[in-house]
């Protein structure tokens, strides 16, 4: 039984593949050959669906009769990774879903999974024995938040089963579950140590593709758009840029590092914002039929502010037709690292049993003509996604090896490796060793921050939250300020609590500062407004907004190019005439 279901499952996988123009199942490309590579084609053995089907069968029967381990066997394994590896036969980005991944794939591009709408983490003790897992934040409006959990609550149970030295995901998974059911949690308040039941029922919850959109300086909008185009990212970034206007934005910041791509729908359509009635967003290459177009631009009205966008190696595929417009029309200044690189377009098809199959149909190019995606010819994922394939080998190594293109000002821009920015800025780094020095220190800091926002530091009362989370709050430089008594009392804790040093506390009073900030914003304001305590020491960030000067010139030159363009039209129109 088993294998006849699966190898329908393959069979209208096959379906699918030969449904393509040009691939009928007695004319598929597949082939196969019988005797030495050098015989003729007359004698080349053409495969048809039929047979395929006819093979993976038989296989599949003599695997079920003859493997060792016998029914231990997992055919959902063993078909997806066929189909895997069929699909990367072709190119990195066509995948196969079962059921389940195809359900989660839907979710995330809903913008939403279904829980209870909290972030949570671990606390271990010196030795890295789990002490347990704490409430870290709630999400406005989610089925926690309205339970009145907060910040510090201990997780003890979900549903009658301990959660006492789980792991976080073991933790995660039994908060989250369908929608409508419940989840019966007990959990030990900080403030007092007490044990209480809460009974949750698991909702959606809203997971913003904009991850905080606030005025990072006077005049200076900050969006950052690192969560994926989701069905609800433009209308997001719609609602973002009215607030920010409404707070006095002139200059815009968007924040694109590691936005690995999504809907292109929604990429054109933020595009849209800032691009005339008429400019080419984005033209799409395929031999399906209808595939093959340009998207223009239909904005009479567009935005017209200094505009500098940041991305990075993890900038990805919609990430990169959004930098690639903005850059080729020169509307916008691209500072960072070189993106990915995927400028290939995949499109789904369902399949029986609640599968998937999301396969490449087409190709895109900028507005100046580049395709940009990255060398993919040597078949290895590895080297594919690491960036290995280039030609020093390493991160980030592979260069723009295409031909080259100009913007709309005539600067020299090139196809393929991704989209270079018009001024490189390399992150912060640090070395192995330290990070993992720094990784240790997030459970002091956080075992520190739990007392100091119930009021038990004597001394630091005044750093008690002792109210809800404020949602949306542009964090001011003199919320929370870790003052020299604070960061002593800190420094006594983890001397006394965790075995440090004096001399080892202070070599990493920066980052520590930092970091205990950050978590009492947190506890305060929740856990987007924190990502602003860290941005203030973001030097990329930083070095982008000092920048916007350069951006406004761009955006004026660019104005004055569209103008006498459409001027020379005109008048060249009138002497037709």
């Amino acid at each position: 039984m088993l294998t006849k279901r699966y190898t329908h499952i393959l069979s209208f996988f096959l379906l699918v593949l030969l449904s393509v123009p040009g691939l009928s199942q007695g004319q598929t490309t597949a082939r196969r050959q019988t005797t030495a590579p050098s015989q003729s084609p007359a004698n080349e053995k053409r495969v048809t669906g039929d047979t395929i089907t006819a093979e993976v069968s038989e296989a599949l029967g003599i695997i079920e009769s003859n493997y060792f381990s016998g029914k231990k066997i997992d055919y959902n394994i063993v078909i997806k990774s066929s189909i895997d590896g069929m699909l990367h036969a072709l190119d990195p980005h066509s995948n196969y879903f079962d059921a389940k991944e195809f359900e989660q794939f839907r979710t995330d591009q809903r913008s939403q999974y279904f829980g209870i709408g909290a972030t949570i983490g671990d606390l271990t003790d010196p030795n890295g024995k789990m002490i347990g897992t704490y409430i870290r934040a709630t999400f406005e409006g989610a089925p926690a938040h309205k339970a009145g959990l907060m910040y510090g609550d201990k997780i003890i149970s979900v549903n009658g089963e301990s959660m006492l030295g789980k792991s976080y995901v073991e933790v995660r998974n039994s908060l989250r579950g369908p929608r409508g059911t419940l989840a019966k949690i007990v959990i030990e308040r900080h403030a007092t140590g007490k044990r209480e039941t809460i009974d949750i029922i698991r909702d959606a919850v809203w997971q913003p593709s904009i991850q905080e959109a606030y005025m990072i300086r006077p005049g200076i909008g900050y969006i950052a758009m690192t969560g994926g185009f989701n069905q609800t990212t433009s209308e997001e970034f719609r609602r973002a840029m009215r607030d920010l206007k409404a707070k006095g934005m002139t200059q815009l910041v968007i924040d694109l590092k590691d936005n690995g791509g999504g809907l292109v729908r929604e990429a054109y359509r933020v595009a849209n914002t800032f691009l005339s009635r008429g400019q080419l967003i984005f033209t799409q290459k395929g031999r399906i039929e209808g595939v093959t177009e340009p998207y223009y631009a239909d904005n009479p009205n567009p935005e017209t502010m200094p505009l500098v966008v940041l991305i990075n190696r993890n900038s990805a595929s919609a990430s990169e037709i959004l930098a690639g417009a903005l850059q080729d029309h020169d509307r916008a200044l691209i500072v960072g690292e070189t993106s990915f690189g995927k400028g290939l377009v995949q499109n789904p098809f369902l399949l029986d049993y609640g599968s998937m199959l999301l396969l490449t149909i087409a190709k895109y190019e900028t507005p100046s003509g580049r395709a940009i995606q990255r060398d993919y010819s040597d078949g290895n994922l590895y080297n594919y996604y690491t960036g290995n394939n280039g030609p020093n080998g390493g991160q980030g190594s592979e260069q723009q090896k295409g031909p080259a293109a100009l913007t709309d000002g005539g600067r020299v821009v090139y196809s393929g490796g991704g989209i270079k920015p018009d001024v490189e800025i390399k992150p912060d780094t640090i070395p192995i060793e330290q990070a993992r020095i720094l990784q240790k220190l997030n459970n002091p800091i956080f075992a520190f921050a739990l007392d100091l926002a119930y009021g038990k530091v004597p001394g630091q009362e005044a750093y008690k939250v002792d109210r809800p989370i404020r949602f949306a709050y542009d964090l001011k430089p003199e919320d929370y300020p870790i003052t020299e008594s604070l960061f002593a009392a800190f420094r006594d804790f983890a001397v006394k609590n965790y075995k440090y040093t004096p001399a080892q506390i202070d070599k990493e009073r920066k980052f520590i500062e930092r970091t205990l900030r950050a978590e009492l914003v947190t506890a305060a304001y929740g856990m987007t407004t924190s990502f602003q305590v860290f941005n203030e020491q973001n030097t990329q960030l930083q070095k982008a907004i000092d920048l916007l000067p350069q951006a406004r010139k761009l955006a004026q030159d660019s104005q004055k190019n569209r103008a006498a363009a459409a001027s020379a039209v005109k008048t060249n129109t009138s002497n037709e005439r």
